[in-house]
């Protein structure tokens, strides 16, 4: 892979105070950005297990969707709402259950939430009210995950049919109801390498194009890399780094359709860390993805 040949704006900020990792934003069908990613610093390595959700009509100034002092904080939580979710293993002698990764979708008319709990695995959760904060309800059919493996997302087709998507680069479409998979899964694999990213997969249409993204680990750094496709089964490009730092994200379109990257920083090199972040991205003329930055950086 080739070395990173652009760089991150010089001014590039949190985009509020809070512990979080692996930020996912979308825009709701009220007109508002809604985020979310894992939190429960510091337990977010051992046992944790809320999902919390902010808005914000700007993408600068951020609020919880949910605020009950005494009574409740969350849109969901493993202990209070879950079933097969509430399993605690042990891992190096110590209790272990996090709640990783959580990603909201506006599909459908309504919000969804794709979230991993690892060694048990992925689970679904709908909105039964049709807005943000929920409540929410386990949507898979079988009262199991949907699969082992860690991180989830969701890709709309233009068709209307949905596609899970998990660990690094795992793809199947989902049944109409969305309540189970509706083939096996199976691996998007760019042109140079096993997979797109080990892990933080997600999938989205630009430019009449797919693009594929994962976290990797590159010299101790951790980036977004990229490949794209004319077609959703592939064949895929080479990959190459399209956020520095920026690994474990996904990628969505603003209210004037200007594309953006989430980030939150996971390395020594990233300008912070475990902050959610979002920054404007562009389309070079080979169709790659590169952040987009200030006239002011650009010298």
């Amino acid at each position: 892979m080739s070395k990173l040949n652009f760089r991150l704006p010089q001014e590039f900020r949190p985009l509020f105070d809070y512990p979080i990792r692996d930020t996912s934003i979308c825009l709701g069908g009220d007109g508002l950005y809604y985020l979310t990613g894992t939190t429960g610093y510091p337990d977010w390595w051992a046992v944790t297990g809320d999902i919390q959700v902010w808005k914000s009509d700007d993408l600068e100034n951020w609020v919880p969707v949910i605020t009950e002092p005494r009574k409740r904080s969350t849109v969901w939580n493993i202990d209070r709402d879950g079933t097969w979710q509430r399993k605690i293993a042990v891992r190096d002698e110590a209790p272990f259950r996090p709640l990783w990764a959580p990603e909201i979708h506006f599909l459908k008319g309504t919000y969804w939430i794709t979230y991993s709990i690892p060694r048990l695995g992925n689970g679904l959760l709908r909105s039964v009210s049709g807005k943000a904060e929920g409540p929410y309800v386990d949507h898979i059919a079988a009262n199991a995950p949907l699969s082992p493996h860690i991180d989830a997302s969701l890709f709309e087709e233009d068709d209307g049919h949905v596609y899970f998507l998990c660990d690094n680069g795992k793809i199947a479409r989902m049944t109409d109801d969305m309540t189970a998979l509706a083939e096996s899964l199976q691996v998007l694999r760019p042109a140079n390498a096993e997979h797109v990213g080990f892990e933080g997969s997600f999938l989205f249409k630009a430019n009449g194009r797919y693009h594929l993204a994962g976290a990797e680990f590159i010299d101790g750094d951790y980036h977004c890399c990229v490949a794209s496709s004319d077609h959703l089964y592939g064949p895929y490009s080479d990959r190459y780094v399209a956020v520095p730092y920026g690994g474990h994200n996904m990628f969505f379109q603003d209210k004037d359709g200007q594309w953006w990257s989430t980030f939150f920083g996971n390395d020594s090199h990233a300008p912070f860390r475990d902050r959610p972040g979002a920054l404007r991205v562009e389309f070079d003329v080979d169709g790659r993805i590169r952040p987009l930055l200030p006239v002011s950086d650009r010298n």
